[in-house]
């Protein structure tokens, strides 16, 4: 049954009010908001769920479920709890001022580790050394907004390990390192030209900062400087494990030792006949959470107190997601019928119409949705896929336009709410859902259209 083929449009109601609940609540009521989260997410999945499953039947409602929750939900949320945790028993200390060089010097390092350890992970190891060297000022939502531009998304673009699309391209036959050797002139260019804003855009605050009277050395408080050091370093081997437990995902079925010879798949079980749950499903889950348990075990207590470090960031992102990844259901499925039908074939096409949706859908389902798209074009030559033959100029596209256009909404990436939310219980006070949409399209939107014209997206 394909199921895109027989929903109508209004099935997409719920997956709306989602992501509208999470646009205007917390402008209009929120203390309600922040109490009455999970109980909204619950509402929207139940409106989506009770006429789904009276007209399609429990039993194809529990195979969405289980698609969306068991096989995509998890281990999202698995992975992110973990380098939540474990980047969470990083801390940077000493002295740092929030001054343009020191802000620029960690944006560009969060970026560029981000490829390696995650955007989740580097955005937690470097929003709180950021926040605590900008406490001194008043205007600093602008270097939030380019934190979760740069490592919270553009950062993760080199890698499968820096951002879940690349890795489900990466399980799907698309080679470890092709997009770093493909998409770095893309993320130097979008980096460097990010900076440069920044850099122009920061000096007028901080010449606001110091005609208002305030000064870097109120940062101080009086104290003398302390030598920087990085403290729970053990975390580093924990983090090396999530890194080896995503790997081994992507490796262990191809791996004669983990294949039944009787199903050419790896062991494991089936889930409706179809849903394959194998080895490799739950040896990257226990690996992560044993690497979050070894943080928790070993970490000492100053070290998250100096982060400031508690759950209620990745509690957020857990309910909000649950809720979305449930109710977009019907939007994928409508997505995966009639795709084909939006007329895409080009590489600027597929590079916005990949990074629009991903700005609002889970951007890892969108991009393997264009992923199969493109394999099913029928190039003659290109990136062998498990989809097909994929043109690497689109292959380019949809990575980019998946992973960039991530930065265009609050929900376009996880890392971007918890981003968000450390930054508001810090004191950072930052936009609203679509003040911070008004950013991405003042600042982002031009970015990439000045991509479509130089790399031919």
């Amino acid at each position: 049954m394909d199921l895109g083929q027989m929903l109508p449009m209004w099935s997409i109601i719920p997956f709306v009010g989602m992501l509208l609940s999470i646009a205007l609540f917390p402008l209009f009521k929120p203390e309600w908001w922040e109490k009455h989260q999970l109980h909204v997410a619950i509402f929207w999945s139940v409106l989506f769920m009770l006429p789904f499953g009276i007209f399609f039947g429990i039993q194809t409602l529990g195979y969405q479920l289980v698609e969306s929750i068991v096989l995509d939900y998890i281990p999202f949320i698995v992975l992110l709890f973990g380098l939540f945790v474990v980047s969470g028993g990083i801390a940077i200390t000493g002295t740092l001022i929030g001054t343009t060089r020191v802000n620029m010097l960690i944006l560009t390092i969060g970026t560029i580790l981000a490829s390696f350890i995650g955007t989740t992970g580097a955005a937690m190891l470097f929003i709180r050394p950021l926040l605590r060297a900008n406490k001194w000022r008043k205007y600093k939502a602008h270097t939030i907004i380019f934190f979760i531009f740069m490592v919270a998304n553009l950062g993760g673009s080199l890698t499968p390990l820096g951002d879940p699309p690349l890795f489900l391209g990466y399980l799907r036959g698309v080679p470890f390192f092709w997009t770093l050797v493909h998409m770095w002139p893309l993320m130097l260019f979008n980096s460097v030209v990010l900076l440069l804003v920044y850099f122009l855009m920061d000096r007028h605050f901080y010449k606001k900062e110091l005609d208002e009277g305030r000064s870097p050395k109120d940062s101080l408080d009086g104290q003398e400087r302390v030598k920087l050091a990085i403290e729970g370093k053990q975390n580093f081997l924990y983090l090396l494990i999530i890194i080896i437990a995503v790997i081994l995902n992507g490796s262990m079925g191809k791996m004669d030792l983990f294949i039944n010879p009787e199903t050419s798949k790896t062991y494991g079980f089936m889930v409706f006949d179809d849903i394959h749950i194998g080895i490799e499903y739950f040896t990257q889950i226990i690996l992560i959470l044993l690497a979050a348990f070894l943080s928790l075990k070993t970490t000492s207590n100053r070290v998250r107190e100096i982060n400031d470090f508690n759950y209620e960031p990745i509690a957020e992102v857990a309910k909000l997601f649950i809720g979305i990844f449930i109710t977009m259901i019907p939007a994928l499925a409508l997505l995966r019928a009639h795709g084909a039908s939006l007329g895409v074939s080009e590489p600027w096409q597929f590079f916005w119409v990949t990074g629009a949706l991903s700005s609002f859908l889970d951007n890892s389902p969108t991009y393997v949705v264009f992923l199969t798209l493109a394999g099913s074009l029928g190039a003659a030559e290109g990136v062998v896929a498990t989809v097909g033959t994929v043109a690497p100029q689109l292959l380019l596209a949809i990575s980019a336009g998946a992973v960039f256009m991530g930065a265009n909404t609050y929900i376009g990436n996880a890392p971007n709410m918890m981003v968000k939310n450390i930054a508001d219980s810090n004191g950072a006070k930052m936009p609203s859902f679509f003040g911070y949409m008004g950013w991405a399209l003042a600042i982002l939107v031009p970015l990439f259209i000045i991509d479509t014209f130089i790399f031919c997206l």
